[in-house]
């Protein structure tokens, strides 16, 4: 048999397929939908899964099989990514199966699926703190689950995100040489996130913006300034001796101190 003889019947197959599942969409029979869904749902073909589950959801409500339809719906939905319908489809699981053995997967399932929304650190920060608030939910309410420790990593991985959030925007004062700004909204991030995994850049920065103030500075605050550089200092040296940032910070520092043996005997 040749490429095109097979690659021609596997065309054929496809669209045979294609054909049975508009079919199945078509169909007034529930119940065939509803056994199709779920061998959709078993072969990994969630796509199709969740179109028939759509379907026959509304049929079964206030009966049995509502409650499994409404799950392997909601997870379906999951497994394609739309993140925004499968939240809302467990949140809807949660509220209407209470005591459903289901109901705690269902809840770390919505938890996880508003931590998989939340996007990368320069965009908008509001879905990731909902998504901390719903992780930090579920982890209140069930101590116990198998699923602790994954909510409790995502958690901090999205804490880290808003960190990183707001050091970038601290960061950028530096970079537009706002020095006053850079210095204020540093030392508030050093104060609000104290064992954040960017203190050292934090105070690196801090350092930077304290140094280009003081040597740019009037007479009048030119030593104090020159001080508050040097006191940025020591504390970047005295947490991280080896810091990356440390000849940049020695060659910083030496002209601090020859700043200041010119400048303090005219005081």
């Amino acid at each position: 048999m040749t490429y095109r003889s097979i690659y021609i019947i596997l065309i054929l197959i496809l669209m045979s397929s294609c054909n049975e599942y508009q079919k199945l969409l078509r169909s007034e029979d529930i119940k065939i939908k509803y056994q199709k869904a779920e061998n959709y749902y078993e072969n990994g073909e969630f796509r199709r899964a969740s179109g028939l589950f759509e379907q026959i959801l509304p049929k079964y409500r206030g009966k049995p099989q509502a409650e499994r339809i409404t799950f392997f719906y909601a997870k379906s939905l999951l497994e394609i990514k739309n993140y925004v319908l499968a939240a809302y489809q467990f949140e809807s699981f949660v509220k209407a199966y209470p005591i459903s053995q289901k109901v705690e997967e269902a809840a770390y399932l919505e938890a996880f699926c508003f931590y998989k929304q939340s996007p990368k650190f320069s965009l908008d920060q509001e879905l990731t703190v909902e998504a901390i608030d719903k992780l930090q939910n579920f982890i209140n309410f069930y101590p116990y689950s198998e699923n602790l420790n994954l909510a409790n990593d995502h958690v901090q991985e999205l804490r880290v995100k808003l960190e990183k959030k707001s050091f970038e925007i601290a960061k950028q004062y530096n970079t537009i040489r706002d020095y006053v700004s850079a210095i204020t909204v540093l030392n508030s991030f050093i104060i609000d996130y104290p064992g954040t995994p960017f203190r050292e850049d934090a105070l690196f920065y801090l350092f930077d913006s304290s140094y280009k103030l003081a040597v740019n500075s009037i007479p009048s605050k030119k030593l104090e300034r020159l001080n508050e550089a040097r006191k940025v200092y020591e504390e970047l040296i005295s947490e991280y001796p080896q810091t990356q940032f440390l000849n940049k910070s020695e060659s910083m520092i030496s002209d601090i101190d020859k700043e200041i043996a010119i400048f303090a005997p005219n005081q």
